[in-house]
């Protein structure tokens, strides 16, 4: 099985190609410009020490700064980093978004952490990385298992290391109160179902009453549940790190969340049936939608899958030899880098807000929104059908246009 970084070096080389572009343009970008490691020691509860392992990977600056999440995860490595930062670039260049990618990720398992041990890791990754930070260097974010809550611990951690001065531009997701914006924590979901909606339409499917397979039941997948449910898509099936559950004639979505706020697990709603994570990338469905970590769609899954869209809210989810499956099977993917991308586009526009001090409503946040996808899903929807290509390789071709032509414009080729 690929890694992450060969996958999106694969992809990029493979766009680069298509578009006869020199060898220079892959040697500029098929590494991070930067990779910073850092160490950690947190006073744990017990008054122990501990120390934690720490990354940041920067992209390119090219197109203004670093753009990316930070992950506290068991699994974080600085390969997996790296390649996340070169998928944020490449996800910023599809929706037009005057930045590049950048990714950071701590080794640790969040959920055996107390909220104190949290916050103190929070601000300790901060303090080791608050000189290579800023609003107009590198923008954090959250992203797996942080929240806006950790957000606001690091953004207080850098005014701390800025002699108390705040910038809030320095970090997106945060709080309402303290520079968020609105529509933020809805924005990744929000911008996949325009993207789910825009294909259906070109592909001629009526999502009303359609039905839908979700992998993940965080805060990406929860709100595509939710959504999707509002326009009247059944959720069949839907998946957390502890199992699958299924129900043939949908899933009561709300009663569904208030159950795993509840017991912290999908698993045991009543009506449903448990099944395994293999059946549930394998049901008939008509999107599917994998929300959850890396290289869940395989060349030995691939031939199970039954959907007719495949919409990634996870990043990296399906391997390049799957693509090329689901490809010759006629299903359509909608890339990570642009069905996940209302993420970051809700994140320039809380940049945008801190930089200016003038905050927008929620149903201006949703209209700009709604706008930037649709437009961008166009762009790569008129590039698939200009090139015969799949649509993921045309999201590449549409944002390394635009890296090229920077990199050409800056002489950085």
């Amino acid at each position: 099985m690929s890694s992450a970084l060969t996958m999106v070096q694969e992809q990029l080389d493979e766009a680069r190609r298509l578009m006869n572009l020199p060898d220079d343009v892959y040697e500029v970008l098929k590494y991070p410009r930067r990779v910073i490691q850092v160490s950690i020691p947190v006073k744990m509860d017990d008054g122990s020490m501990k120390t934690f392992i720490g990354y940041r990977s920067q992209h390119t600056e090219v197109l203004g700064p670093c753009k990316g999440g930070i992950r506290f995860h068991p699994d974080v490595t600085q390969e997996e980093v790296m390649a996340l930062s070169m998928w944020m670039t490449f996800k910023c260049g599809v929706v037009g978004l005057p930045y590049g990618g950048g990714k950071g990720g701590v080794i640790c398992n969040p959920r055996k952490m107390s909220q104190g041990e949290l916050e103190r890791l929070s601000r300790g990754y901060i303090q080791a990385l608050a000189r290579n930070l800023g609003p107009d260097q590198d923008i954090p974010a959250p992203d797996v298992y942080t929240n806006s809550k950790i957000m606001a611990w690091m953004t207080d951690e850098y005014a701390k290391s800025r002699a108390g001065i705040n910038h809030f531009g320095v970090i997106t997701g945060k709080p309402l109160v303290i520079g968020g914006s609105a529509g933020r924590d809805t924005a990744t979901a929000q911008g996949c179902v325009f993207t789910i909606r825009d294909a259906a339409s070109k592909l001629g499917i009526p999502l009303e009453k359609s039905t839908c397979v979700i992998q993940g039941f965080g805060n990406a997948g929860c709100n595509v549940a939710v959504l999707l449910d509002e326009w009247d898509v059944t959720i069949q099936a839907v998946s957390d790190s502890s199992g699958a559950i299924y129900a043939e004639k949908g899933l009561d979505v709300p009663a569904l969340i208030r159950h795993k706020e509840e017991t912290g697990s999908v698993l045991g709603f009543a009506g449903a049936e448990e099944i395994s994570n293999e059946q549930l990338l394998a049901l008939e469905c008509t999107v599917l939608v994998p929300a959850a970590l890396e290289n869940q769609i395989t060349e030995d899954n691939a031939h199970e899958i039954k959907a007719k869209i495949v919409a990634e809210a996870a990043n990296g989810p399906t391997t390049p030899e799957a693509d090329e499956i689901l490809e010759e099977r006629g299903i359509v993917v909608i890339p990570d880098i642009l069905a996940n991308a209302g993420g970051v586009v809700v994140s320039y526009y809380e940049w945008v807000q801190n930089q200016m001090g003038y905050y927008w409503t929620a149903e201006e946040v949703a209209d700009k929104l709604q706008t930037t996808m649709e437009q961008a899903f166009e762009r790569t929807w008129s590039m698939k059908e200009d090139q015969s290509v799949s649509l993921r390789m045309a999201a590449y071709l549409v944002s390394l246009e635009r890296l090229t032509e920077a990199l050409e414009l800056r002489s950085w080729l």
